[in-house]
């Protein structure tokens, strides 16, 4: 693996953030702990899904980005879309003006992502025939689900497909294909418009190489706004802008990052699992051998797959229809294509891609990993057993911790404390081991004074806006 930490792309703005511990409770993999009335991220745990970035009611969580002014750092400026930036807009909108706009903001070319698919399918299913012993194999499209399976099902890192993701590939031909064209290495830059937060916590430390070929990162929400202010004040592209030259997508290539579009297309038996709880769910299956028999898991952490990206504007479904009705277009002649660009498609550098197509092996990266020492570890293991059966398995939060096995871990790593659950608060009150008082201060120290105070309604509203004259 190319990097030792985890690089995440979510991050909690603390003058913001009430500590209302909606995030810590949707969170999928127990990142989340309240301190001081405040959220904090466990680093080694988080997998930059972004549930908590769409549960947060006061936009105390955002997702980086890189400066859009950064492209006119290079003179060959490239943006890799995603064929899901296409079903963000309307009908009306057509895939013209959107280049047109991008051409406009100051990028020189523009290439999709998904024309690099069939030549990762092909290497897919070679790789299927040549290593029949490993079952189910998994993909690595969706980089949340690669560290999911790092820090949360390590027994199954062996089957993840060692293979570049089609971001990676696009990346990696339109780089050669500029270069062999005589342009400048260093004076080239290639900028993701982006649906997730996971692909830039990817691009910025990718899992399985040393580093990436993607210079920067833009949030397509961004890019969107941008985009559809300039159609809707009439700008059409034709006379403000040249158009690019494009390659033809092939309409099944079209639909890979929707749910089912890598899965339709494998040998075999081939599920596709989107939404990373039901990712959970199933894996959790899979851990326990309740399910086998599986050739071939897509497995992605949004629900609808990249269409429901946190970073998308558009209604997941919509995306979803409009994209599949432009898949059928295309299959059928009808769908309006931009002029071709000629020269050498990335068919033609199918050997040179595939040769460079193989990553590093994936390593574990364990949650609940609780010391390095396995003497050590095991201690603290009896240790956390002897902890929960004194707590009183309700999961309420209210100790800064999402679950009560949260707590128990994080008591062991001196990161809590047993007085931190309410229920033994009482018990220790009623014994007389400590004092209401006590008791209010363990409290605040967790959740903060602000909401002893009452003083937490009041910020809500002045953050949402809608505080009463």
């Amino acid at each position: 693996m190319g990097t030792t930490f985890f690089h995440h792309a979510l991050k909690f703005r603390k003058d913001t953030c009430i500590g209302c511990s909606h995030c810590m409770n949707v969170c999928p993999t127990q990142a989340i702990r309240i301190n001081g009335g405040k959220a904090e991220l466990t680093d080694n745990r988080c997998v930059d899904c972004g549930k908590c970035y769409m549960a947060c009611p006061v936009g105390a969580i955002i997702v980086e980005q890189d400066d859009l002014s950064r492209i006119f750092e290079y003179e060959k400026r490239v943006a890799l879309i995603p064929n899901v930036l296409l079903g963000q807009f309307p009908g009306e909108v057509s895939f013209s003006q959107i280049c047109s706009v991008l051409m406009e903001i100051g990028f020189t070319h523009i290439f999709e992502v998904e024309q690099s698919t069939g030549i990762l399918h092909e290497a897919i299913v070679e790789r299927m025939q040549q290593e029949d012993d490993i079952r189910p194999m998994i993909s690595t499209f969706c980089p949340a689900i690669v560290r999911l399976i790092q820090v949360r099902f390590p027994m199954f890192i062996n089957n993840l497909l060692l293979l570049k993701p089609p971001l990676d590939i696009a990346a990696t031909y339109y780089r050669k294909k500029l270069l062999d064209e005589g342009a400048d290495a260093e004076k080239t830059g290639v900028f993701y418009i982006t649906p997730c937060a996971a692909q830039i916590a990817a691009i910025k430390s990718p899992v399985g190489d040393e580093e990436s070929p993607i210079t920067g990162v833009i949030n397509m929400d961004f890019i969107y706004n941008r985009i559809y202010t300039k159609v809707k004040q009439g700008f059409s592209g034709s006379k403000s802008c040249s158009l690019p030259a494009i390659q033809p997508l092939n309409p099944e290539d079209m639909l890979w990052s929707l749910t089912e579009g890598e899965s339709r297309r494998m040998p075999g038996r081939a599920l596709a699992i989107d939404e990373v709880s039901n990712v959970i769910e199933f894996l959790e299956k899979m851990e326990n051998e309740e399910i086998s028999n599986i050739d071939y898991l897509e497995l992605r952490a949004c629900d609808q797959s990249c269409a429901g990206g946190i970073l998308t504007s558009g209604n997941r479904f919509f995306t979803v229809e409009r994209l599949r009705k432009r898949a059928a277009r295309a299959a059928s002649g009808m769908l309006n294509m931009l002029p071709d660009e000629g020269g050498k498609k990335i068919a033609d550098y199918a050997t040179y891609l595939k040769e460079n197509l193989r990553v590093q092996a994936v390593k574990p990266r364990s949650m609940d990993k609780l010391d390095e020492d396995m003497g050590r570890a095991l201690s603290k293991m009896r240790r956390v057993r002897e902890i929960m059966n004194d707590l009183p398995y309700v999961d309420c939060g209210l100790c800064g911790s999402p679950t009560c096995s949260s707590l128990a871990e994080d008591i062991v790593q001196g990161l809590s404390d047993i007085s931190h659950c309410i229920y033994i608060q009482k018990r220790m009150e009623d014994e007389g081991r400590i004092s209401n008082k006590d008791s209010m201060e363990i409290m605040k120290r967790i959740w903060g004074e602000d909401k002893f105070k009452g003083q937490i309604l009041d910020q809500n509203k002045k953050t949402q806006g809608y505080e009463s004259n």
